[in-house]
């Protein structure tokens, strides 16, 4: 137990630099700037719910990349993903009630009562329902939870297919574990995730983004069990290979685009089930196929082209991590750049089917970027797609005209160079 003020001066006394390191070493981010970030986090506790005495601790969930495997995961497919060192960190502690208030910089209170632990009519869509679901289902995995106030603040580009929202639910998924003792691993508060984002605020995502954010590093994840995806330590240096990882903010509007993420599961899972399965991997291939006129007729182009794309990513996720594991990095960026083409081409992410056809951002920032990269390098549609970012790996020897020209066209700031962050979702601990 001890006060905001005492907690600051750990902070400023270097107590907490082991962790910064560990955290955000990956960037070159100096430590006197995690001390302020920090110290400034405490600030804001403070003023929202008082600096007395109490069992403060501090957490950190990053934001993360998906390096392979595009809309591969919720048709229990392979991925490769990535944390990033932008981050939501949060400083909470236990309130001695029944309540969880969770502010977080910028945005109004979430205030959750414990007393009703179920889907709250009118809340799906806003962050108090990933605070309601996170807490019930620590709580039928058999956590004590209890109140608590938590002050949040983010780094992690809203909108930019870094996942923000899978950020939250994993820093939510560490405050309830280590304030209350939930004796949860990292795959597990991934599910605890996917779980309040699928149920209570009611968006059908897969557990990509979670698992990434949770777990930490470089990672391939197969999801053929959903109840126990294996999960595989990738190891990558970008900077020894000479390449850096640019996410491109195409300055898209993915607000109400809901039903668009929505139909990609919903049309693979209709080509699934007109083949005998409940998802594409259960689907084999060669059946898929034999099926395929009958499917069109029945089902449309869009949803068989969805199902094309997704039996070649998943296999592609799978060769892209073989591919980092054998030193073949540029087979790995060939690779990459077939992905992007099949998001393109197949899946069809690249363009907003509810915006005007004059509307096409991701699709102009995927034409720069080729432009840009001369021939080397890679370059895709980013995460969920459809608006939003893209990603690529560009040679550090064109990496200032490629940000000069990619923010040129799009604005300043727009271009952002990322480091791989080695640690997922993190409860930081004192030297």
């Amino acid at each position: 137990m001890r006060t905001i003020q005492e907690l600051k001066q750990a902070v400023e006394a270097g107590r907490f630099d082991a962790a910064f390191t560990a955290l955000y070493g990956c960037a070159g981010i100096p430590l006197a700037a995690c001390r302020a970030r920090y110290a400034a986090l405490g600030a804001g506790f403070a003023a929202a719910f008082g600096e007395g005495e109490r069992a403060y601790a501090f957490f950190s969930a990053p934001g993360r990349t998906e390096l392979g495997g595009n809309h591969t995961d919720h048709q229990r497919g392979r991925v490769l993903a990535a944390s990033v060192n932008l981050d939501v960190i949060a400083l909470a502690a236990p309130n001695g009630t029944d309540t969880v208030r969770v502010l977080s910089e910028g945005y109004p209170m979430d205030v959750v009562e414990l007393s009703c632990l179920e889907p709250v009519e009118g809340e799906a869509n806003h962050s108090a329902a990933l605070v309601r679901g996170v807490c019930a289902r620590f709580a039928q995995l058999g956590c004590k939870v209890q109140g608590f106030d938590a002050y949040t603040v983010s780094n992690v580009l809203k909108g930019s297919g870094l996942s923000s929202s899978a950020a939250f639910e994993v820093l939510l998924g560490n405050i309830v574990n280590g304030l209350f003792g939930g004796g949860q691993d990292a795959v597990e508060i991934a599910k605890i995730g996917q779980y309040a984002e699928n149920v209570f605020f009611k968006k059908p995502s897969g557990l990509l983004d979670q698992m990434a954010s949770s777990v930490g590093g470089v990672v391939a994840i197969d999801f053929a069990d959903p109840a126990a995806p294996r999960v595989r330590p990738i190891g990558l240096d970008l900077a020894a290979q000479g390449y850096a990882l640019c996410v491109i903010d195409t300055g898209a509007d993915h607000a109400d685009l809901t039903g668009e993420y929505a139909a990609v599961p919903a049309e693979m899972g209709a080509v699934a089930a007109a083949c005998g399965g409940q998802v594409l991997r259960q689907v084999p291939e060669e059946v898929f196929y034999e099926k395929l006129p009958g499917l069109r007729r029945a089902l449309g182009d869009r949803a068989v082209l969805r199902a094309v794309h997704f039996y070649a990513d998943d296999a592609r996720a799978a060769a892209e991590a073989e591919a980092l594991e054998a030193g073949d990095f540029a087979r790995f960026l060939t690779l990459v750049k077939e992905s992007g083409a099949s998001s393109f081409m197949y899946l069809q992410n690249v363009a907003c089917h509810s915006k005007p056809a004059e509307e096409q951002p991701v699709a102009a920032a995927l034409a720069l970027a080729e432009h840009l990269l001369g021939g080397e390098g890679a370059f895709r549609v980013h995460g969920g797609g459809f608006a939003g970012t893209i990603q690529a790996f560009v040679p550090l020897h064109r990496l200032e005209a490629f940000r000069a020209g990619m923010e040129a066209a799009l604005g300043e700031g727009m271009c952002h160079v990322l480091a791989i962050r080695p640690v997922g979702g993190a409860c930081l601990t004192e030297e």
